[in-house]
């Protein structure tokens, strides 16, 4: 899958917030579509804890079916954002492969896979829910934000191989967002408890808020990390 650092390309440049002491823990952070790992390393640093490394790569820039072709980072094509719109299955797959190759990445380096947590807003959150589902290797949870599960019609199929079928997921929605209605969130969440333990999937929504963060959300995001990521 990956071998030196040369073949994780997605890392060579991505945001790294390192901890304060030894790290034993890390959390993999996926940004939404047209944006940069910047803005993520960012907000997960006010929530930071200091033996958790943060790792926030930056999606490749691609022409985007959606935005009339316009070149921008994106993990994959999107032609649609409603639960039927076609969807870029190839750049799908090739996208969480790459995510799973920085995985295995900080394995080598000492960081066992049930010290990992994945996550993402939007775009980056439904590549971080379809690669830790189908990911060989037993992760700590997912947090999923703003997003909804990718080839979802091919669940619980696709994560047949069920090394993650007990993993904690923390799905956050803001309950006016217009790009991501919140029902599909709440589509989301029901579709998630037909593939992993249904008692694992947190599904919470904030109230007045659009396609965005808030001060709350993060805190149940760091709430989330600490329980998973307990100090050693």
């Amino acid at each position: 899958m990956c071998g030196n650092n040369m073949s994780v390309p997605l890392l060579a440049d991505a945001v790294t917030v390192s901890g304060a002491e030894r790290e034993t823990a890390a959390v993999i952070f996926l940004h939404g579509l047209g944006d940069t790992g910047h803005s993520w390393a960012d907000a997960l640093s006010s929530i930071r804890l200091p033996y958790v490394k943060y790792i926030c790569p930056h999606a490749p820039r691609i022409p985007v079916t959606l935005n009339m072709k316009m070149v921008m980072p994106s993990w994959f094509d999107l032609m649609g954002l409603t639960p039927d719109a076609p969807e870029d299955e190839a750049g799908i797959k090739k996208a969480a492969e790459n995510i799973k190759a920085i995985i295995e990445h900080e394995m080598k380096n000492g960081i066992p896979a049930n010290r990992i947590i994945l996550g993402g807003f939007s775009q980056g959150g439904a590549l971080s829910l379809y690669t830790a589902l189908t990911c060989q290797h037993q992760l700590a949870g997912i947090v999923a934000l703003s997003c909804w599960l990718p080839l979802h019609k091919a669940f619980p199929q696709a994560a047949n191989n069920g090394v993650n079928k007990d993993i904690a997921i923390l799905q956050c929605h803001g309950e006016m967002d217009p790009m991501i209605p919140v029902r599909f969130g709440a589509l989301t969440a029901e579709k998630l408890k037909s593939v992993v333990t249904p008692s694992k999937v947190q599904f919470k929504t904030f109230p007045g808020v659009m396609h965005s963060s808030c001060p709350q959300e993060m805190m149940a995001v760091k709430e989330f990390i600490e329980k998973l990521l307990p100090r050693i």
